[in-house]
């Protein structure tokens, strides 16, 4: 048991990544609070984690909002006691280039992934300060270190991430907390086939495309959850301030 002990809280944790990141913490042992706008999904991941032994909480939250996640770090600590893994996942995908972008879908963007993991960590790090310990993972994307097509307010996202965690390994490490981002590539979640429906795409053509690296597939969200766990486990205890890609190849390619 890799977390036995251990609390996480994990925003964006309905789905995807998240509930999937969710489910293999609470395999290792941890007790787990997640966070999202969807309560029914909430709820049901909740139950799936229960339902296997393991302990877990939902928070209805929007990580926009500096009292939502002031709340929800409260509403852990009040349940579990401590946090020692924070894993900032919420985000959103507009692919639009810079004109095409609105001001709203801009805004969202950034105050999803940037802002989101900010406002996260500010409320974390006082009672991981306090402990002396803590694992802090940012969900960045390949696009974060090379950029993409038609993605410009996402790329500014995952690349503020990659930087921030940097500042915040530089910060924290004195006080025993790691700072980390996964770098994900096309992974199978419910993103990919809205983002290939709103660039016009058949799924044939853009699940072709997705997959064409090194590798020859897409990602699963199970593929990134390993990555997740090694990075809020005791096995990284050396590695802070890193941007850890997982994507079959494709920013080497």
């Amino acid at each position: 048991m890799r977390l036995e002990g251990k609390v996480a809280l994990i925003t964006g944790g309905t789905s995807g990544i998240g509930s999937a990141t969710a489910v293999r913490f609470a395999a290792e042992g941890a007790a787990v609070a997640i966070t999202g706008r969807n309560a029914e999904r909430g709820e049901q991941v909740v139950k799936d984690i229960v339902a296997n032994g393991g302990e877990a909480l939902f928070i209805r939250s929007d990580v926009r909002s500096s009292e939502d996640c002031r709340h929800a770090v409260k509403q852990t600590l009040e349940r579990f006691g401590k946090i020692d893994v924070l894993f900032n996942n919420a985000g959103v995908f507009h692919p639009k280039s810079v004109p095409d972008c609105t001001e709203e879908e801009w805004d969202e963007t950034i105050d999803s992934s940037l802002k989101g993991a900010f406002l996260m960590s500010k409320y974390v790090l006082p009672s991981m300060i306090e402990r002396g310990s803590g694992s802090i993972i940012h969900t960045s994307s390949g696009w974060g270190i090379l950029g993409g097509d038609k993605a410009a307010a996402y790329c500014a996202a995952k690349g503020g991430l990659i930087v921030m965690a940097k500042a915040m390994a530089i910060d924290h490490g004195p006080d025993g907390i790691r700072v980390n981002c996964v770098c994900p590539g096309d992974v199978m979640t419910p993103m990919l086939p809205e983002d290939a429906a709103k660039r016009g795409m058949s799924w044939d053509d853009y699940a072709l495309g997705a997959a064409d690296r090194p590798l020859g597939r897409i990602g699963t969200a199970e593929d990134i959850a390993n990555a997740v766990l090694f990075l809020a486990s005791d096995e990284s205890s050396f590695v802070t301030g890193e941007a850890l890609v997982v994507d079959g190849g494709g920013v080497a390619g």
